[in-house]
């Protein structure tokens, strides 16, 4: 029993000390932290404008398999995106909304993307290979960023 606990001990100090480093890393904490959560948060933001604005033309990439309004998809994605990118920018549930938009990320990649990517053949790279290899990078970076939030 003293050995896991001990281990917990262990991780907890560790944790305490990177983040005290990360905090003492000047500008170049500066660049990783907070400006990188920014610029990921960008993209997002201009994706959810993107969701609202064009719905219409959107919803045809919603598969048919999907139950309900493909608009409705197409708006509750934008929703997600948004609320996403407003908590990378301002620091909010930033731990929350990595596991949000990284599983969405996620499960459109292997859902949406993958399946059309594998139809397609690997001998060329097809939108929809690129758009899994995409989904697939930035789940991993939401997730990324999602854990080093400081509740």
């Amino acid at each position: 029993m003293g050995g896991l606990s001990e281990k917990k001990a262990g991780l907890a100090q560790r944790k305490d000390k990177e983040y005290e480093m990360a905090q003492d890393t000047g500008y170049s904490g500066l660049l990783t932290g907070q400006i990188a959560r920014v610029m990921f948060a960008i993209p997002f933001a201009a994706f959810a404008a993107f969701h609202f604005r064009h719905a219409e033309k959107m919803q045809s990439v919603v598969p048919d398999w999907i139950v309900g309004s493909p608009t409705l998809w197409v708006y509750a994605t934008g929703a997600v995106l948004a609320l996403g990118a407003f908590c990378f920018l301002t620091g909010a549930f930033t731990y929350q909304a990595g596991l949000a938009v990284g599983t969405m990320l996620l499960v459109f990649a292997f859902l949406l993307h993958f399946p059309k990517a594998m139809s397609a053949g690997l001998t060329e790279p097809s939108d929809s290979m690129l758009n899994f290899l995409k989904d697939f990078a930035l789940a991993g970076a939401a997730y990324y960023i999602g854990g080093r939030a400081s509740y």
